[in-house]
């Protein structure tokens, strides 16, 4: 595990340029998402939703975002509820 707290997409796509077909994992916030999305740094958006209205959180994108177009490529149901849904990046 790596974590990186400056230079995000420099280091996004110094690690796409690596060989290989590994996937890398983000973890972050809604503004740390945005920026690679912005970047084109982003292929694939999984988002779970969990079955708890909290009434506030995390965004999972930040404000400005531009609007990005989303093919929706799998779905996975859990026996409590949650769902997971997977999202190609279509090119803009």
């Amino acid at each position: 595990m790596t974590v990186v707290r400056e230079n995000s997409a420099a280091t996004v796509a110094a690690l796409r340029s690596e060989p290989g077909d590994g996937d890398i994992w983000l973890f972050g916030g809604g503004q740390l998402f945005s920026s690679l999305l912005g970047a084109g740094q982003v292929d694939r958006v999984e988002t779970t939703i969990v079955p708890v209205l909290l009434g506030g959180g995390v965004p999972l994108a930040a404000s400005g975002l531009p609007l990005t177009t989303l093919r929706l490529l799998d779905t996975h149901r859990y026996p409590s509820g949650i769902v997971t849904l997977s999202y190609a990046v279509e090119p803009r």
